[in-house]
């Protein structure tokens, strides 16, 4: 799940907000539990069962923004309270978070490396710190990318509709670009993609390092893929080409609805956002292919623990539940979110699986061979400071407020700063 994580989708939520303390026993002998979560991680369902089979234990979620999550957990971890007894860790911070693991219980110490085979390699990693002897979180979904696209307005520019041969327009992002100018001629008033953002990210998702090495020193300004990326962004912004839309926004789900895009970058969670921005009025007609340039992870999450709580072990035995194989396979099944553990991923029912909202795309397929080809990037300690920077430059370029060369100069200032 990731930055998938807006006010359009909380809205949805039964949202719980408690500012006080993590779990503890109450007035009827049971152990509290809370989970600290954002977006739909899909586990209503599962903890309600939990509940049924642990009579002795009682389970609420807190369900609130990202940003706001994440500059809650940062305060409450600061100040020795308020934070859940399991919190939900976004991959795209995690590594931030990692550098104040002191905060966190160690798992390792109630049995998670004996787990570590149930992931993929760079999933186990991601949520791991000090060779992998501090195991900080449990490993959720992931992002695996594809392309979504609305077959009927690809049909009207006189592009092929079928997902096998659009595929086949972009292997890769140049190709996107082509596929782009291609549209536009024939469908001047329809936007080829939502925002230049989400191509940057995506084309920036299928690099080992960004904006800092894996020793975690800042590479930015003389990392040629970063540029690279948002070069090929800002030239679809130049040309008008983007709707210079903030992704997941009321304003794209407007969008969505009134068909004034079509494509946009979609990992397994960003499905469901898109059908419920569009509405049922455009069912069949979304679609979903494969990614210019190969697999890619947006977003995905992690199960963490906070020192400050009082049942560290029955929370952990709720988390190791939560993210277990069977329980990971249901929530795909019920919300679409991506398996990061290769045997669910891999399971002949999961790769089976069809979206008959997206035209009955195979997405179990289309999503797990993108997993399997993915090569996560490095998130440094300051990633979630820097990577804004050049979102909101390139937001200055698709408005024509900025050239896309002064938007890179400032961005780069910017980004050294808050690198520092």
């Amino acid at each position: 799940m990731s930055t998938r994580l807006v006010g359009s989708v909380a809205a949805t939520l039964a949202m719980v907000l408690v500012a006080g303390c993590g779990g503890s026993s109450g007035a009827d002998g049971k152990i509290e539990l809370s989970l600290g979560l954002f977006s739909d991680f899909g586990y209503d369902k599962l903890i309600e069962e939990y509940m049924a089979s642990h009579s002795n234990v009682k389970i609420e979620q807190r369900k609130v923004k990202m940003e706001q999550h994440n500059t809650q957990l940062a305060t409450q971890l600061a100040g020795g309270r308020g934070a859940a007894d399991i919190v939900a860790l976004e991959e795209g911070v995690v590594s931030q978070f990692r550098a104040s693991k002191d905060k966190f219980v160690n798992l390792a110490e109630y049995g998670a490396k004996d787990l570590k085979d149930q992931w993929a390699g760079w999933k186990w990693n991601q949520g791991t710190a000090d060779g992998g002897e501090f195991v900080l979180g449990l490993g959720t979904d992931m992002g695996s990318l594809g392309l979504c696209y609305r077959s009927d307005l690809f049909a009207a520019a006189g592009l092929p509709t079928d997902r096998a041969e659009v595929a086949k327009l972009w292997p890769t992002w140049a190709d996107y670009a082509k596929a782009a100018d291609t549209f536009t001629a024939k469908t001047p008033n329809v936007k080829f993609v939502d925002t230049g953002r989400n191509v940057y990210k995506a084309i920036l998702d299928q690099t080992e390092e960004g904006y800092f090495a894996k020793d975690d020193s800042y590479i930015a300004e003389k990392n040629d893929k970063v540029k690279t990326a948002f070069d090929t962004a800002a030239a679809l912004g130049t040309k008008q080409q983007t709707g210079a839309l903030e992704p997941f926004s009321q304003d794209w789900n407007v969008a969505l609805k009134q068909g004034s895009f079509a494509t946009t970058t979609c990992p397994a969670w960003a499905l469901a956002l898109i059908k419920a921005g569009a509405g049922d009025a455009a069912a069949g007609k979304w679609d979903v292919t494969t990614a210019p340039g190969g697999g890619g992870n947006w977003g995905g999450s992690f199960l963490a623990i906070p020192k400050q709580g009082k049942h560290p072990k029955e929370a952990y035995e709720l988390a190791k539940w939560l993210t277990a194989p069977e329980q990971q396979k249901r929530i795909f099944k019920e919300t679409g979110n991506l398996p990061s553990q290769p045997k669910v991923y891999q399971d002949a029912e999961v790769q089976a699986t069809v979206n008959d909202y997206f035209n009955k795309a195979p997405v179990g397929q289309i999503f797990a061979t993108s997993a399997e080809s993915l090569k996560p990037t490095y998130r440094g300690t300051k990633d979630s400071k820097v990577g804004p920077v050049f979102g909101t430059a390139l937001t200055r370029v698709e408005q024509g407020k900025q050239s896309a060369a002064d938007a890179w100069t400032q961005a780069l200032k910017e980004a050294t700063d808050a690198a520092k």
